[in-house]
């Protein structure tokens, strides 16, 4: 997919009025926003991957691949709300080095927390927000904004989506290094979310056929060998610093990671590591 390296249109804007740069602030109602070439084609693409998720470890391949390019986040946290007032059904995705889970865990149980971001994106009008973890007036504390601080994310970002009487039904906050989010990344996410949304939903249906089946078998079919290179790519690992830890060279690693694909059925390490955490045979 090739986008001339233009500034293209996503509304109108009204005659006379000169197009901001990207990073300024949004036009008022019935204005327009201009976006780089570049940055629409990487738009487009999260679009397109997007509309192809419909497991956690298809969703857990996009949101760590072409999602992180789009908005680099050193976590993805995201939230649906359930029946209960103030009670959210919550997933966390990061880099293998994060404990997800255990970010996930104090999120959840954090429920001043939880009110208070739903609470500052509301009164921002349901556009996307920006609080540090550190300092006077954020709502992350405790052990969850030590947690944050520990991993690098010093700034939280948070936009969801809301139903017809203005109520919350979904929230996504993603952790970021402090000053890696600004009014260009809270515009993205506003144009992410809607199908970040859809794409997390479909998610949390009922897992297809192929992972069921996958996740009876995949175990069994991995080697021994071929787990290990597994659990040592979960942790970050090159093909050489594997080879050079195993004592083997980097090609039979590359052999092994192929091997690895194909009985998988994905198409890159990163869904490799997805589809093994989803069925639970590889440890968080």
């Amino acid at each position: 997919m090739q986008v001339d390296d233009t500034q293209v249109k996503i509304h109108t804007r009204p005659e006379g009025q000169h197009a901001p740069a990207l990073g300024a602030e949004r036009w008022s109602a019935g204005g327009a926003r201009l976006l780089d070439g570049r940055v629409l084609e990487s738009l487009l693409l999260n679009i397109d991957a997007s509309l192809r998720v419909y497991s956690r470890p298809q969703l857990f391949g996009w949101t760590q691949g072409l999602l992180q390019n789009f908005l680099p986040h050193e976590l993805l946290l995201c939230a649906v709300r359930e029946d209960r007032a103030l009670t959210y059904r919550v997933d966390c995705f990061a880099s293998p080095w994060i404990d997800s889970e255990r970010v996930r865990a104090l999120f959840q149980q954090d429920v001043e927390l939880v009110a208070g971001l739903v609470r500052r994106w509301v009164e921002s009008e349901f556009h996307p927000v920006v609080c540090n973890v550190q300092g006077a007036d954020t709502p992350a504390r405790g052990e969850f904004a030590a947690e944050l601080h520990g991993v690098g994310a010093d700034s939280l970002m948070v936009h969801g989506t809301y139903d017809s009487l203005g109520k919350p039904v979904s929230l996504f906050v993603l952790g970021a290094i402090a000053g890696d989010l600004g009014v260009e990344q809270r515009f993205l996410l506003e144009l992410i979310v809607p199908f970040l949304h859809l794409a997390w939903v479909r998610s949390q249906l009922a897992r297809p056929l192929e992972d069921i089946q996958a996740a009876a078998h995949a175990p069994d079919v991995l080697t021994v060998r071929e787990k290990e290179i597994l659990r040592w790519i979960h942790l970050g690992k090159s093909n050489f610093e594997i080879g050079t830890i195993l004592g083997i060279s980097p090609l039979t690693v590359k052999n092994h990671v192929q091997k690895i694909l194909r009985k998988l059925n994905v198409r890159n390490r990163t869904q490799a590591v997805g589809r093994a955490l989803a069925l639970r045979f590889l440890d968080p």
